[in-house]
């Protein structure tokens, strides 16, 4: 009998992309695209631009952030770092139950920030080595 799965999802919460010229990028989504600025983390190298629901983060490939990824972008080289789904409801038990079930490697579940505020964040790789975060919705307590 197939288990019924945990992960409903709402939409993309956030997309990351690594820049080399991160002002400049920051730039083009804002004035050409249309994005706001909704946040800027210096000590991060991070710059949050809403794009309706959902958010485009744009990641200082040379800053705290974008050095885990490894070289900076370019034609050859990635800057995607990862993409989130939006999850909800958020049941953090039944989700690591179906997902260890299916043989994901799982990250730490962690309060990260997203398109819809803070909220439960987990990050698994899918089996091409992409990175996707699962994003639940801060609940009110």
């Amino acid at each position: 009998m197939k288990q019924s799965n945990p992960i409903n999802l709402t939409g993309i919460d956030h997309v990351v992309l690594r820049a080399r010229d991160f002002a400049g990028l920051v730039e083009f989504y804002t004035d050409v695209i249309g994005c706001g600025l909704e946040r800027v983390s210096p000590n991060y190298g991070i710059a949050q631009l809403r794009a309706g629901q959902s958010l485009v983060d744009i990641v200082d490939a040379s800053g705290r952030l974008g050095q885990m990824g490894g070289k900076a972008p370019d034609h050859q080289a990635e800057n995607m770092d990862h993409f989130a789904l939006q999850i909800s409801p958020w049941n953090e038990a039944a989700i690591i139950e179906h997902l260890e079930r299916h043989g994901v490697q799982l990250g730490e579940v962690e309060q990260r920030y997203g398109a819809r505020g803070n909220g439960p964040s987990l990050y698994i790789q899918d089996p091409e080595g992409n990175h996707l975060e699962l994003k639940g919705v801060e609940t009110a307590v």
